[in-house]
């Protein structure tokens, strides 16, 4: 009762005030077979008994980094410098999340300044907020950035958009009463986005890569959203392919945004993340977040400020352009930092030799009988087609020791029809023995 004081009154009381019956009725939307039902642990144990237990229990894991690795479809393990988690644990840095009194953080506005520039020029566009919590809520901040801007409220979403990221959107939208206009999944590369585009049209979300890995040429849907005074919003979940690829920028969009997790961030199970979010100088004061500027002070000397701050934290609720949007400090301090370790050439190396290594992968596997690669073009990211159930294929090859990637099924669960396809992704942390062993297991499991 120390801990847990709430008595059984208490406890019916929330129940009722929620709408159920149960507590076990808080949890029906998870599958039976995946609830615990508590930890086979002692009442009482010491702490040394109590970890050798707890890492039995995490020893039935694979992690990420033991065995062959080919998982992406939005997150993706690549190296990180030791000398990123260095630099980030400095005292004057472990602490950062957000500055809330700016004037006197001259060293987070400082990091945060050369971030926003480090995207700015990684994206090809004019100005860059001060980060986000991660891709898929950039992504829903852009459409109501969009939505504010032309002063209309349909977002026509890609086939190719991550549905995570697309779930997001149109959760955001209904609270807003917007219009989504979302395209059915598009495996193949060859959906028809230009007939969606009309008058009524407020942006158009185009994701390249795509989740399925297709490199998508934006620069026609640009000019064809700009016809009906649309904006085009660029996605990308792969910060590592535009060290390669043609920024979206130069292609003409208005909006970028997208996973920053690819350059000095871990997997770490799903977040913390940082998302990015970039736009057109014109339209800066509609984007969400924060944005730091560079000046002087009294003396000449120069100094950090922060320039916009429409977040609810900082002015009213009702004038805010972002309610859920943060800066995600230490992940962006963490990207600034090996971004800079990286420099523009690094960069470029780092996304030639993921292409090498993912183009290597794909021609290895279609070699396998019943195995056909749906992408033409692609980055370090593709999808391939089995000849059965990807999802128990995953299975069978975990069980060999190989993480092969993402069964489309677990990505879009309502469609069959996408269900002997397979998300495959290749970085730099790849070896050639990894991938000679990814196919061989293929091959024996099909």
């Amino acid at each position: 009762m120390r801990y847990l004081p709430h008595s059984e009154a208490d406890r019916q009381a929330m129940l009722a005030a929620i709408g159920v019956g149960s507590i076990d009725d808080l949890f029906l939307d998870i599958p039976a077979n995946l609830r615990v039902h508590g930890l086979d642990l002692p009442k009482a144990a010491g702490e040394l008994s109590v970890e050798r237990t707890l890492g039995r229990m995490a020893a039935r894991n694979v992690p990420a980094g033991s065995v062959p690795f080919f998982v992406g479809a939005g997150a993706y393990r690549h190296h990180v410098p030791a000398s990123v988690d260095h630099l980030i644990q400095r005292s004057e840095f472990l602490t950062s999340y957000t500055p809330y009194q700016p004037e006197i953080t001259q060293g987070t506005l400082q990091y945060l300044f050369e971030f926003q520039t480090q995207v700015a020029h990684l994206t090809g566009m004019e100005v860059a907020n001060a980060s986000m919590y991660d891709g898929s809520t950039a992504t829903a901040e852009a459409v109501l950035m969009a939505h504010r801007v032309t002063r209309r409220q349909k977002a026509v979403l890609s086939g190719g958009l991550h549905p995570h990221y697309r779930a997001v959107v149109a959760t955001t939208s209904a609270m807003a009463s917007d219009t989504v206009d979302a395209l059915d999944a598009d495996p193949l590369g060859t959906e028809d986005i230009l007939s969606r585009i009309d008058a009524e049209t407020s942006c158009v979300v185009v994701q390249s890569p795509s989740v399925y890995g297709h490199l998508i040429d934006l620069a026609p849907i640009a000019e064809k959203a700009h016809q009906v005074g649309a904006l085009l919003v660029a996605v990308f979940t792969e910060a590592v392919s535009l060290g390669l690829v043609e920024p979206p920028g130069a292609q003409g969009a208005d909006i970028v945004v997208g996973e920053g997790q690819s350059i000095g961030n871990p997997l770490t199970f799903g977040g913390p993340y940082v998302g990015l979010f970039a736009a057109r100088m014109k339209h800066v004061r509609q984007m969400p977040g924060r944005l730091c500027g560079e000046t002087v002070d009294a003396e000449g000397r120069r100094g950090f400020v922060l320039t916009l701050s429409t977040r609810e934290q900082h002015i009213r609720r009702d004038k805010a352009t972002s309610n859920i949007c943060t800066n995600s400090g230490l992940c962006a301090l963490a990207f600034t930092i090996h971004m800079t370790l990286l420099g523009e050439t690094g960069l470029a190396r780092l996304a030639r030799i993921n292409h090498a290594n993912a183009v290597e992968l794909a021609e290895m596997l279609v070699e396998v009988p019943g195995v056909s690669l749906l992408n033409e073009s692609f980055f370090n990211e593709f999808t391939i087609r089995l000849p059965r159930d990807a999802a128990g294929v995953v299975e069978a090859l975990a069980a060999k020791g190989i993480l092969g990637g993402v069964p489309v099924s677990r990505l879009e669960p309502g469609r069959p029809d996408l269900a002997d396809l397979l998300i495959v992704a290749s970085t730099e942390v790849n070896t050639v023995d990894d991938r000679i062993a990814f196919a061989a297991a293929l091959q024996k499991v099909l």
